[in-house]
């Protein structure tokens, strides 16, 4: 699920795009800022919640991972998440082909 978020507290000035991705247990926020020296650049953040002490006092808090890319290395980030994807993509299709043949073998054997 992706929302807008709209930026209106001073300390938030910087951010001139922003996109909030809901994933599970897990929130990822993808800004584009900018520095005092007017230079652009991507802040990819990953928010996780974490739930310690007992079941009936539960405590809360949330773990942060930040992730800055700078205009002249974001070609060769593009390139990379691109290949990870299609990498990812085509085991998944493999490794679900590999399971259906599998399978059918299966089934064949059985009767």
């Amino acid at each position: 699920m992706e929302t807008d978020k709209k930026t209106t507290d001073w300390h938030d000035a910087d951010i001139l795009f922003s996109r909030t991705i809901k994933a599970g247990s897990r929130i990822y926020y993808i800004d584009v800022k900018q520095n005092r020296r007017s230079e652009m650049y991507l802040s990819i953040t990953e928010s996780k919640k974490l739930l310690s002490g007992s079941p009936d006092m539960p405590q809360v808090s949330y773990e942060k991972h930040k992730i800055f890319l700078f205009r002249e290395d974001l070609e060769k980030f593009d390139e990379a998440l691109h290949e990870a994807f299609n990498f990812i993509n085509n085991e998944q299709v493999n490794a679900e082909e590999h399971q259906e043949t599998e399978g059918a073998i299966k089934l064949d054997l059985d009767f």
